[in-house]
């Protein structure tokens, strides 16, 4: 299926459309105008708008949808893409190669999907002091992925527990990368390094529950820490540290790497994944406590899940390929949408009024518009040739290097 163009416009409203063949066949042949026109373009300094000082003509040229910018010539295409004009939001994912690479870290490659040009770009690799390897499966573990666990909080990438090739937690700490300023950083280390964990945000702060060490530990399988990156720490890393918080009362949630979802101050999670029969728990992040799962939220959660700015969650049933979204006020969940393409589902991200799902084989991403009056519209962004995707977050685009 073809690409369709879509955008996280700067007014955190997402306007997207679902091209056909001729609609493709025209936005191409604009892209190459432009970029004709680029070309043709002198390439000292433009100013915005003759006889308006920079300034005030990005004020003005805010408000306009960046697609429309685009389109339109080279300084405004660069203004899009620097600090200074209001970030839209962009798709980013974790790649594996299809081929066989006697390299395991050549095999994995990060990227961010710019809605605007509809292109795939490779985002800054770690610096090689951060560097490990990330073990995906062995042939030892036919049945068993060894999944590379990450999340997106306050507009960073961070990357938390994974598996390396001698088969321990390949991070002692995490490590997060900014896409505004496309540098890398080091978080502060865990007191316990763990793989097939909990990893979940809220208001800010990242949570780790349970997990597996290098062997398995009950103290471990039980513990919760946190750490916070609100404004006030971004401004002293050095402060950055995590907080021991309330235990689970049993070690039954370090089988799988669980997304905690984030959701009106709390985290929902389950401890296995698919439509198996499953424990939930809810945390509540304000008084640092447990408390049982509704039973209805449990009973529809049956696949991966994601929460909309923290109000609203939507999970997939993997079995039948359907999107839903829970009702709080009843307890229930309200299917959306079926589509065979959401069968097996991996991941769900969500933000802006759409949410973005990575297919079983990762061949693409689909992205459903559940906004818009339904039926809810879909459609794919496929993944970069010669890779599949493992890993999906929604996070600011990136800048002007």
């Amino acid at each position: 299926m073809a690409t369709t163009f879509l955008e996280f416009s700067p007014t955190n409203s997402f306007v997207s459309t679902q091209r056909s063949s001729a609609k493709r066949r025209k936005f191409v042949h604009l892209r190459a105008a432009a970029e004709m026109e680029e070309e043709e373009e002198d390439l000292n300094h433009q100013p915005l708008f003759h006889g308006l000082p920079d300034h005030i003509s990005q004020q003005c040229l805010s408000l306009v949808p960046p697609s429309v910018l685009y389109s339109v010539c080279r300084s405004w295409r660069r203004l899009i893409y620097t600090t200074s004009f209001p970030p839209f939001l962009s798709l980013y994912a974790l790649f594996e190669s299809t081929e066989t690479l006697p390299q395991l870290s050549n095999r994995l490659r990060f990227c961010s999907f710019d809605p605007i040009s509809c292109k795939w770009q490779n985002i800054p690799p770690p610096p090689p002091e951060f560097s490990c390897s990330f073990l995906l499966r062995h042939p030892s573990f036919i049945s068993r992925d060894f999944s590379i666990q990450s999340l997106a909080v306050s507009g960073k990438l961070v990357l938390l527990a994974a598996t390396d090739d001698q088969f321990q937690p390949a991070l002692s700490g995490p490590i997060l990368f900014d896409s505004l300023s496309q540098k890398w950083a080091r978080g502060p280390s865990i007191s316990a390094p763990r793989r097939w964990c909990a990893l979940g945000a809220s208001r800010g702060a990242v949570f780790v529950a349970s997990g597996f060490g290098s062997h398995y530990n009950s103290d471990v399988a039980r513990s919760v820490e946190k750490w916070d990156l609100n404004t006030q720490y971004l401004k002293q890393q050095n402060q950055w540290r995590w907080e021991k918080m309330a235990d689970l009362k049993d070690g039954k949630f370090c089988r799988e790497a669980i997304d905690a979802v984030g959701w009106r101050g709390k985290l929902c999670m389950v401890n296995v994944k698919g439509d198996a029969a499953k424990d939930g728990t809810i945390y509540d992040v304000e008084t640092d406590s447990w408390e049982d799962m509704p039973k209805g939220m449990l009973a529809g959660w049956r696949g991966p899940a994601a929460a909309m700015d923290e109000e609203t969650i939507y999970a997939v049933d993997e079995t039948r390929g359907s999107l839903k979204r829970y009702d709080h006020s009843r307890d229930s969940w309200v299917d959306l949408m079926e589509n065979e393409m959401l069968k097996g589902a991996q991941q769900v991200a969500a933000a802006k009024g759409k949410v973005c799902v990575l297919r079983a084989d990762g061949a693409g991403i689909v992205v459903v518009d559940v906004a818009a009056p339904p039926p809810c519209r879909l459609w794919v962004v496929d993944a970069p040739p010669g890779f599949h995707g493992v890993a999906m977050h929604i996070l600011p685009r990136l800048c002007c290097p």
